[in-house]
């Protein structure tokens, strides 16, 4: 996708003066991206923040749980925050933002890190209920940011609701294939493919189905 795309920066990074407790959350979200929740541990968040040991019951009195929900909140409102600044833009905006984004996330982690959402919407539903839940609200944010995007393209109400889940899930998905194979290549393809969809439907949506000659 080109043009009319607004910057999107990946998260952060971590500096001396940040809050003990925000140093830990962006640690938790860290370990999230890389390992899945079953991979964040107490130490692995404590080694990453420089945090103190005494630090983890004082912020987060309900323990590890607590943490990777309020993590997982933490990751997932960065990126909701970029999806809304673009929603307002239309539906190519919005997917140029996430395309950004993504390329930006997984070439700075040196293809190490995915999405914080998928990683607890997948391995967490038995250990961490609260997890999945917390998925599912960001999932939903999303899919409502783009529906309003493709709204406001002149689709009607239902087209864009389809459209919406169906960007989400083809987009993570290629930040899956980013991953394994080291290569931003699955995520712009995958963008094309969107583009060339949603461009169809615009004609459709505007001229109706092309009438086919019967050859007599």
């Amino acid at each position: 996708m080109e043009g009319g795309a607004v910057p999107v920066t990946a998260p952060a990074a971590r500096t001396k003066r940040s809050p003990t407790r925000t140093n830990m959350l962006v640690s938790a979200a860290e370990v999230l991206r890389e390992r899945g929740a079953a991979g964040v541990t107490i130490d692995e968040i404590l080694s990453r923040s420089g945090a103190p040991r005494g630090s983890v019951y004082y912020h987060f009195p309900q323990g590890r749980n607590q943490i990777l929900t309020e993590a997982l909140r933490h990751a997932g409102d960065t990126i909701t925050a970029h999806i809304d600044a673009a929603a307002d833009q239309g539906g190519t905006v919005l997917m140029d933002s996430f395309v950004t984004f993504w390329e930006r996330l997984l070439i700075d982690s040196d293809y190490n890190a995915g999405c914080p959402v998928v990683a607890a919407a997948i391995g967490s539903a038995d250990d961490e209920p609260r997890l999945t839940e917390e998925a599912g609200r960001i999932f939903r944010h999303w899919r409502d940011a783009l529906t309003r995007a493709f709204t406001s393209d002149g689709f009607e109400p239902t087209d864009a609701a389809a459209l919406a889940v169906m960007c989400i899930a083809a987009l993570e998905g290629a930040v899956v294939l980013c991953r394994s194979t080291r290569s931003v290549g699955p995520l712009h393809d995958d963008a094309d493919q969107i583009e060339f969809l949603v461009k169809a439907k615009e004609f459709v949506h505007r001229h109706g189905l092309p009438r086919i000659s019967s050859g007599r």
